[in-house]
């Protein structure tokens, strides 16, 4: 009797066979590199199968579908450290992070060629979410709460729930306005001169 058929009689649920990381790379770059070459609409399972050497049943098997691929996809390119930069102060935490962002341009490519299928897609728009936002939600919140116990920003700071929404938006804003990356030492700049000051603030 072979596993998948003794697995059905005894009612047990078949083991997803885990893939090595060397493997998801492989897979994740063929995910990438479809997004450049074609976006979000266009991707299809199939098309990242045939790139990758890998058939479509394991892609499924793994991740259900497109939505869960390409943003764990995503979240795979990310240097990610749960606990976030730990310098010591609230500046140096957030100049950390600032150089982290811009060191991975290719983020912000991404980002760009998956923005407009959220507002399309809410499968996607959620596994986005669960995979790539909420941890880097989660980092923010852990320097915040930092900076609160060391005292260098006030417990009841409205700024504080904002400031995912001033950091990326400074991220996305400089190339449209001024068609210029947002690089490291404009976002230094702008968390020296607007945000840490009003953060701060008592």
């Amino acid at each position: 009797m072979g596993a998948p058929q003794a697995a059905a009689e005894t009612g047990a649920t078949p083991r997803r066979r885990r893939l090595t990381p060397e493997r998801e790379g492989e897979l994740y770059d063929a995910v990438l590199d479809g997004l450049r070459e074609s976006g979000y609409d266009a991707l299809t399972m199939n098309n990242v199968a045939a790139r990758s050497h890998c058939s479509k049943a394991t892609l499924y098997r793994q991740w259900q579908g497109k939505p869960r691929l390409v943003a764990a996809a995503l979240r795979h390119c990310r240097p990610f450290d749960p606990g976030g930069p730990d310098t010591g102060s609230l500046t140096g935490d957030l100049h950390e992070l600032a150089r982290r962002f811009t060191g991975a341009r290719r983020d912000v490519e991404l980002a760009r060629i998956i923005s407009p299928a959220l507002h399309r897609n809410p499968d996607l728009a959620e596994a986005m979410h669960e995979a790539v936002v909420e941890p880097e939600l989660r980092t923010l919140r852990k320097i915040v709460e930092r900076a609160v116990a060391r005292g260098e920003i006030p417990p009841d700071s409205p700024t504080a729930a904002r400031l995912p929404h001033l950091l990326i938006g400074a991220a996305l804003a400089r190339p449209l306005v001024e068609r210029r990356e947002a690089d490291a030492d404009y976002l230094t700049h702008f968390l020296d001169t607007v945000i840490l000051p009003v953060l701060t603030s008592t």
